[in-house]
């Protein structure tokens, strides 16, 4: 019996070697997610499924394809579709699977000649990166009944994002062990299964110990030991978190901003530089492996701080005679 070629069968071979590899499970998801809609694409247009048939021109126009006719979110269980094309850099995120999954293939000698590597990385514009200012986060608190419980565990969830710019997989994933309130800090498990420490404020512990002590149900089952539980004590999901920000940020009639984990987590990082901050300890909290990414936020605090000289400025109120 010959080596299978077959691309749905390659693609759970593919999610083994990522497992092995001990890549994070949302990014494993995020490949799975972006191959099967590549699969049904190949199925619906009559093109092979045999992985060694399949051409750079497959590849291109699967691109154009989701570039022209796929609505945004159109794929988001998350979220509704949107009367809109997909972004630059969510083809861009298709491009990279496509890229990693025939690479794997050329490695482990499914594949002779690697069609990806030819496959050009669509150029996407730099984006402004959304931030909720402090009226804005003083409202979406506001939103939040903290004299339920789940409203109490809302307003938690809200306080450790704003406070230390985590993924959501991450405050997910937060067990009670993980936690060191008198030491004022929790351990996470980040990308690539790298464990980093991240100091949490006083506030944030008080509210902290007030949930688990006062409003955090009783888990399901002794083995759930995840900080924030659903109502019925099971372990909260990732969809049921960015379910609760969009809700509140409705609620609060928040505008000109996308309510979600992501938002919180570029509120914290132009919010610590701007208090002051140094970018390398941003760059340890946020667990990016170097600082590429963290420039940005420098950019932002220092457009931020600008704007506020400019309304501030001590010269410009004075009435000088020029």
């Amino acid at each position: 019996m010959g080596r299978t070629r077959e691309l749905k069968t390659l693609i759970g071979g593919f999610r083994l070697y990522c497992l092995a590899e001990g890549k994070q499970s949302t990014t494993i998801r995020w490949y799975m997610g972006k191959l099967a809609i590549f699969e049904r694409y190949l199925l619906d247009h009559d093109f092979p499924i045999d992985v060694t048939e399949i051409t750079i021109n497959h590849l291109r126009a699967f691109l154009a394809y989701l570039r022209d006719e796929v609505a945004a979110d159109e794929n988001n269980p998350q979220k509704p579709a949107r009367d809109a094309n997909l972004s630059p850099l969510t083809i861009q995120g298709y491009a990279r699977t496509l890229k990693a999954f025939f690479s794997w293939l050329t490695r482990e000698g499914y594949i002779a000649e690697n069609p990806a590597e030819r496959l050009k990385i669509p150029k996407a514009p730099k984006i402004i990166v959304e931030t909720l200012t402090e009226a804005q986060i003083h409202k979406f608190l506001a939103a939040i009944d903290h004299k339920s419980s789940q409203g109490f565990r809302d307003y938690c969830i809200a306080l450790v994002l704003l406070d230390t710019g985590i993924r959501l997989s991450e405050l997910v994933n937060l067990t009670l062990s993980d936690l060191y309130l008198d030491q004022a800090y929790f351990k996470v498990m980040g990308k690539g299964a790298k464990e980093r420490i991240v100091p949490i404020g006083a506030k944030v512990r008080k509210a902290l110990w007030k949930y688990i002590h006062q409003h955090r149900p009783e888990p399901i089952h002794p083995n759930v030991t995840n900080l924030f539980l659903t109502r019925d004590g099971q372990a909260l999901k990732p969809d049921g978190v960015y379910r609760m920000i969009r809700k509140y940020g409705e609620k609060a009639s928040l505008k000109g901003v996308r309510c979600s984990p992501h938002t919180f987590r570029h509120t914290f990082s132009k919010n610590f530089l701007l208090n002051g901050g140094d970018v390398f300890t941003l760059q340890k909290i946020l667990g990016h492996s170097s600082l590429e990414v963290v420039k940005m936020y420098v950019q932002l605090a220092s457009e931020d701080v600008q704007i506020q000289h400019r309304r501030h400025s001590p010269v410009d109120r004075m009435k000088l005679k020029p």
